[in-house]
């Protein structure tokens, strides 16, 4: 099946009444193909347990149209077209979006789909969005097709930010030994293509590194899809001098992925006054060589990077990211985060927030908590982003994520990550739901202002095969 989709946007001038038109075709995506025909780790089956929730796939996702596309994104900025593209980074996040349905929100950046005019048409579908004088206002440059959640919010806003998180599937593990999930917990990079999962702990004054086999694409002939079955490849111990966990009873320091060939360990605890005291740790991926050693940063007031404990429950909480050579720490007071450079320690930029951050996790508040991921290449906290350009977004803060202990794993539009609370332990994945299920630059851009109201017509079609 090809889909051939047709956009005609109509900028009417509330004064004069003079109607600006625009009409452009699109190209399609890989998004509704990689949901349909992707199953990484099993997810769409009932292979774990009796307490599994599963998304239930009508209504929320299918019919295709006005569900898995049911939403629309407007661009500032051109994307590039390619059917691979499915998110576009963070520099040119949507300016406007609306959903498959009528907003009563307070968010001006969304506009309303036109329940009488849209409808299902005998080879198709046709779209019809509009926005009032004070909606979607900006530089229009790109158009793209999404889900009805991400339609919603695109990656959040002061009025939602859950939309773009779509459960589909936590996976109950309650069953494997407490320890068994407490590598899970501590997993810092999963390779979705080779099966791989890197665990990395701080134990007995050493460094735990753990390669496992986990299925993802492909299950060998005694393998479970509960994360019952993980193989142990590699475990290997590194003895650092300076390096260490800091803390008492609580244990403070987080190992995270750099995406630069290379892992990296921290541990400080949070200071209110002074200057901030962090051990370091940078693992080669290669052969596990490394060098350590101690920053203290200067009148930098950090909150600890993050925690762990294996007592009653396995237990993690995250509360630092890497992104582009750089770790990211809130500030203590929550109103603002740090950026270090990994490589130069004297390079410390305090990013002001502009308000005080509720700081709660991603997830219900328990014995693991996510503070903040990356995503592409857009920080995520609970009531705010970094965009590529360390531009701080204010959003909602809603609760968004089941008990996470690890960074959200992603891989095309799907996002995994494990994690618990008091006993109730989970593989969860979800479906990252502002996707660009098909990309339209137009040939010129339009501009949106508060004197205009805008109509947008998509029609997506089925059209026959080509012939070979």
């Amino acid at each position: 099946m090809v889909l051939k989709g047709v956009m005609t946007i109509e900028l009417t001038d509330e004064n004069t009444g003079a109607v600006e038109t625009v009409t452009e075709e699109n190209m399609i995506t890989e998004a509704v193909n990689n949901i349909l025909g992707l199953n990484p780790m099993g997810i769409f089956y009932a292979a774990t347990g009796e307490y599994d929730d599963a998304l239930l796939w009508n209504g929320n996702l299918l019919p295709i149209c006005p569900n898995m596309i049911g939403g629309i994104l407007l661009f500032s900025e051109a994307l590039a077209e390619d059917e691979e593209l499915l998110y576009e980074s963070s520099d040119n996040l949507p300016v406007a979006y609306a959903s498959n349905d009528v907003n009563s929100t307070a968010n001006l950046a969304r506009g309303s789909l036109n329940l009488t005019e849209s409808m299902a048409i005998s080879n198709g579908y046709k779209f019809v969005w509009e926005f009032t004088p004070n909606q979607g206002n900006g530089t229009i440059a790109a158009v793209a097709l999404t889900s009805s959640f991400g339609g919603e919010n695109g990656f959040g806003s002061l009025t939602g930010d859950a939309s773009a998180f779509l459960q589909l599937k936590a996976a109950d593990i309650g069953a494997i030994p407490d320890a068994n999930k407490m590598v899970l917990f501590e997993a810092v990079e999963l390779d979705f293509e080779d099966s791989l999962l890197y665990s990395i702990t701080y134990e007995n004054a050493g460094v735990r590194i753990r390669k496992l086999r986990i299925p993802v694409f492909s299950i060998g002939l005694n393998e479970k899809l509960d994360d019952s079955t993980y193989t142990v490849l590699e475990d290997e111990v590194l003895t650092p001098e300076t390096f260490e966990f800091l803390g008492s009873y609580t244990k403070y320091g987080e190992f995270l992925d750099g995406q630069d060939g290379y892992w990296y360990g921290f541990s400080n605890e949070g200071n209110s006054s002074g200057d901030a005291l962090m051990l370091w740790i940078k693992i080669s991926k290669t052969d596990y060589s490394f060098t350590e050693g101690q920053w203290t940063l200067s009148n930098a007031k950090l909150m600890d990077v993050g925690t762990r404990a294996l007592d009653s429950f396995p237990e993690r909480s995250v509360k630092c990211c890497i992104r582009g050579g750089y770790l990211y720490v809130p500030a203590y007071d929550k109103k603002g985060i740090y950026k270090i450079s990994l490589s130069n320690s004297t390079d410390v930029t305090l990013i002001e927030f502009g308000f005080t951050s509720k700081w709660k996790p991603l997830c219900e508040t328990g014995s693991c908590e996510l503070y903040l991921t990356l995503i592409g290449d857009l920080i995520i906290g609970g009531d705010f982003q970094i965009t590529a350009e360390d531009t701080v977004i204010q959003t909602q803060g809603n609760v968004r994520l089941n008990n996470a202990a690890t960074p959200l794993f992603q891989y095309k539009n799907f996002l995994i990550g494990w994690g618990g609370s008091y006993g109730n332990e989970y593989r969860t994945a979800y479906l990252l739901t502002p996707y660009l299920a098909s990309i339209n630059n137009l040939s010129s851009a339009v501009v949106k202002t508060v004197d205009k109201t805008m109509k947008i017509t998509y029609t997506l079609t089925e059209q026959p095969d080509p012939v070979p």
